[in-house]
């Protein structure tokens, strides 16, 4: 749910910053595909701000996890119904069970790579995807920089939402790849902590509304630093 701060980042940028390509992971990857594909702002608000949101982690048990994957698998075909993306796109996903991270990329993309990129290890199951199967890129790093550096990038605005101490003790467990130093990158994270774990995965209205005035606090505050 911490995405939805990525939304009020958005908001700013797109009236200050000119975007060749986009690359993201997780819920990330869902906000840059809208975004490629031309939805606004007003759009991706109302997306975030949909109770309908808050459904797609649907408790149930099964061999994978706990999450059931009908809603998210709905979602995923309706965000991929709104394509095809009118800049370069890309997402990151994990080949299960190998855990080799993986970019896609523009006409690659199916629903079912919309919905891997949000299919939470332990937690959702894993989406099969030309006889392999596939899971949230965020898994292997939620920031894929390097990504976007394969794509053709040469500097980059990295919005990384995930700062809370987990992420971070996982990101030096994991080690996620990271681009070249050629990359030149801008990171923008939020300024204030967002909320608690649980706030991630509990769908609020206020919480939402809240994480994108944050949001867009915090983008005009790196605006000096990302205007290209």
């Amino acid at each position: 749910m911490f995405g939805a701060w990525e939304v009020g980042v958005w908001t700013v940028l797109r009236e200050h910053v000119h975007f060749d390509l986009i690359a993201g992971a997780s819920a990330g990857a869902w906000n840059g595909w809208m975004i490629a594909c031309g939805l606004t702002p007003d759009d991706l608000v109302r997306e975030w701000t949909d109770p309908a949101t808050g459904k797609l982690m649907q408790p149930g048990l099964h061999r994978w996890g706990w999450l059931l994957p009908d809603t998210l698998y709905a979602k995923a075909r309706r965000l991929y119904a709104g394509g095809p993306a009118k800049i370069p796109f890309g997402l990151t996903l994990v080949e299960a069970p190998r855990m080799r991270v993986r970019l896609f990329r523009d006409g690659e993309i199916t629903w079912q790579h919309l919905a891997a990129t949000a299919s939470i290890p332990l937690s959702f199951p894993p989406v099969q995807i030309g006889g392999k199967w596939y899971v949230d890129g965020g898994a292997k790093g939620s920031l894929p920089l390097w990504a976007a550096e394969e794509m053709g990038a040469t500097s980059a605005v990295g919005v990384n939402c995930l700062t809370l101490l987990p992420f971070r003790l996982m990101r030096a467990v994991v080690r996620p790849r990271q681009p070249t130093a050629k990359l030149a990158v801008t990171l923008i994270e939020p300024s204030i902590p967002l909320g608690s774990l649980k706030d991630g995965i509990v769908w609020k209205a206020a919480n939402v509304k809240r994480w994108i005035e944050q949001g867009i606090r915090d983008a005009n505050a790196a605006l000096s630093s990302v205007r290209m």
